[in-house]
């Protein structure tokens, strides 16, 4: 991509309605732009990470045998009543009334919706276990919307549902989703840890929240000192195997939200337990039969009576991750994007526009590139050498490649590693060597 035909609106300075870095940096890298209170446009670049997390966790979940589908924004309130949960979510809920009378809501979440479609279609034990899943903007009408895209009253949902005929089968359901979550944060080059969790109005007996580690984290955690370091899975995992023993290896070290943190067993003194902030990035549930009593969802099960099925549901925050990934991964002067979810690998940063063998070098070096499969961002601007290695350092490609006139003249080109802040000087061979090794 060349950044001259690129829509990056940067801005020069801190925006005084940000308070912490993700928020500040997505606005200042011209990832997003407020369209009214805790609801944002997602402009090019902040839409590139978004739809790659997307593409990560979606990938996930057909990994582990889910379905995709999509459900409406809007949904019936006739579900939500049925269930009994209407008013569990209060002002939080958008309700509208259409021409004919009809009472909608903006959804919040869609156990009610896909109970429908599950008790429409499916009647039988030998049809499950089904797991359905899709991506979709969620309303919550925040009192206090705050930190972005972190807590924002519009946001991108990936929300994933199972439905088994006994209790067993439901909880290698939930399972299989918990460690899909381990892997798919792991992909996106992210550590998350998880904890067990209050229900809040979603319901249930069992939940676990998946929290990054920030000092800015808006929740307060307990934990184990040895569950930070502790590496988990390696490599794929076999969907099909029995994963309880992987759970349990998680499991087994203390880790809870405040909620759910016995306070009275802590002390600050206590070298086994410490107390942090994270971000909230996941959140799984099991519920059992909590929406399908109600709503009459039932299968026949292998002994011909008409039971409710067991269900879960699973989130995971789309657009909450691009902050959460910021939030991990950035320094006084910018973004820091992990290899797994960056926009580009390469940043060419020309630093004489308009010089023939400047633009010679860096046209050529984007081609090759681009050849050989490379993602790559070309500055072609003709901005200033310090507001492009600025510009560079802000949105945080993994590698800078900087061309300038002292470079020519020399014949050795500066690459910069973003993360390390290191640069080497190389050769136009040696550069070339390194995109097809990556040695440094």
């Amino acid at each position: 991509m060349l950044l001259s035909n690129f829509f990056l609106p940067i801005l020069k300075e801190n925006p005084k309605e940000a308070e912490i870095a993700s928020h500040i940096l997505m606005l200042r890298s011209g990832m997003i732009q407020q369209s009214s209170s805790g609801i944002y446009s997602w402009l090019p670049l902040g839409k590139i990470i978004l739809d790659k997390i997307t593409a990560i966790c979606n990938t996930e979940m057909i990994n582990a045998g889910s379905n995709e589908i999509l459900m409406p924004t809007l949904q019936s309130a006739e579900l939500w009543k049925e269930s009994g949960r209407y008013e569990d979510y209060g002002k939080e809920m958008l309700r509208i009334v259409d021409r004919n009378q009809r009472d909608l809501l903006y959804g919040p979440t869609n156990e009610e919706l896909v109970t429908e479609i599950f008790r429409t279609h499916i009647k039988s034990y030998k049809e499950l276990p089904l797991i359905l899943f899709h991506s979709q903007w969620k309303f919550r009408d925040e009192l206090r919307p705050r930190f972005g895209v972190m807590r924002g009253r519009e946001f991108l949902m990936k929300d994933a549902y199972s439905f088994d005929v006994d209790y067993v089968s439901s909880i290698i359901s939930y399972n299989k989703m918990f460690i899909a979550y381990m892997q798919l944060f792991k992909k996106m080059g992210l550590k998350a840890i998880p904890m067990k969790a209050d229900t809040g109005p979603i319901g249930g007996d069992l939940s676990h929240e998946f929290i990054i580690m920030a000092e800015t984290g808006e929740s307060e955690v307990y934990l184990e000192k040895d569950f930070i370091n502790f590496e988990g899975l390696s490599g794929n995992v076999n969907y099909n195997d029995n994963l309880q023993p992987i759970v349990d290896k998680y499991t087994s070290f203390y880790a809870a939200t405040e909620e759910k943190h016995n306070h009275e067993n802590f002390t600050n003194n206590d070298n086994h337990i410490i107390k942090a902030r994270g971000i909230e990035v996941g959140h799984i549930f099991h519920f059992g039969q909590k929406y399908s009593t109600p709503m009459n969802a039932n299968v026949n099960n292998d002994k011909g009576k008409n039971i409710p099925v067991y269900m879960g549901s699973y989130g995971v925050g789309l657009s909450r991750l691009v902050g959460a990934v910021i939030e991990a991964n950035h320094d006084k002067s910018g973004i820091i994007w992990p290899k797994e979810i960056t926009p580009w690998d390469y940043n060419i940063i020309n630093l004489k526009s308009g010089d023939d063998q400047c633009d010679k070098i860096c046209s050529d070096l984007y081609s090759y590139l681009r050849k050989n499969c490379n993602t790559v961002l070309y500055d072609d601007t003709n901005d200033r050498a310090g507001a492009k290695l600025a510009k560079a350092d802000l949105i945080g490609l993994p590698y800078q490649i900087i061309v300038g006139p002292n470079g020519i003249k020399d014949q050795v080109y500066d690459l910069k590693n973003r993360k390390s802040g290191e640069t080497h000087k190389l050769s136009y061979s040696e550069l070339l060597n390194f995109f097809n090794s990556k040695s440094i």
